[in-house]
């Protein structure tokens, strides 16, 4: 079910059921530059979910990825964008601001960063830490997620965001990324992302070993050796 407290509108609730989305929450970004709607101004809030990426196919990329995790990846993204819209249209329709962020969709190519990290959003939404992969890392299902985003100025109660890592010293992510890009560093709130990924090595590996796959823009093996995603076999999604 999804993180929030009893005082949250029963409506989302049942607009999460109602689509199977068992991993959610709300995060209070005040703290945080937003994207901006059509006036200019920021939100308060988002909404953050996951999308399960298929367990046998996560299990099968140790070594790189796949066509099926290429085609997994493009599906997981149609689907929540289209599912970001679609809440979007519905707190719109019950008079709030909303504005859904992008699955997959980069601002800047330099630095291959979008508009909003989904990481930021999820980690405040309480669904999961960042692991030493620099992906959020959940209970359930460990790295085996995408990620959905809308902000929003909904009076929404926010979830308990987490501040810790829960990786340990588990290193397996960081020996197996074939990049060398992994820094190895536990993530805490705040640190920047370049201290525990070098993006242009990822990329770069990516865009030359990969090329095949979604142009180059897929990997998966950091995720994919990840015990906290090799731990939630067993568990539905």
């Amino acid at each position: 079910m999804g993180r929030l407290t009893r005082a949250t509108s029963a409506w989302l609730r049942e607009w999460m059921s109602a689509r199977d989305i068992v991993l959610w929450g709300v995060a209070d970004l005040r703290a945080f530059d937003t994207p901006l709607d059509d006036k200019g101004r920021s939100f308060p809030t988002a909404i953050s979910w996951v999308w399960r990426m298929d367990p046998e196919i996560m299990r099968a990329i140790s070594s790189g990825p796949t066509e099926a995790y290429a085609e997994e990846y493009a599906r997981a993204n149609c689907w929540l964008d289209r599912t970001g819209r679609g809440l979007s249209q519905e707190l719109r329709r019950r008079g709030f601001r909303a504005r859904p962020l992008d699955a997959s969709v980069r601002s800047d190519s330099t630095s291959y960063r979008g508009e909003f990290p989904h990481k930021t959003a999820a980690t405040r939404a309480g669904l999961g830490w960042i692991g030493r992969n620099c992906q959020l890392t959940t209970r359930e299902f460990g790295p085996w997620v995408r990620l959905g985003t809308v902000f929003t100025d909904a009076p929404l109660e926010s979830s308990a965001p987490i501040d810790e890592s829960f990786c340990g010293e588990c290193r397996l992510c960081v020996d197996a990324c074939p990049a060398g890009a992994l820094r190895g560093e536990l993530w805490f709130p705040g640190l920047p992302r370049e201290r525990l990924l070098d993006p242009v090595a990822c990329e770069t590996w990516k865009s030359t070993q990969y090329s095949a796959f979604q142009e180059g823009h897929v990997c998966g093996i950091c995720a994919s050796v990840c015990p906290h995603g090799i731990g939630s076999q067993g568990q539905g999604g």
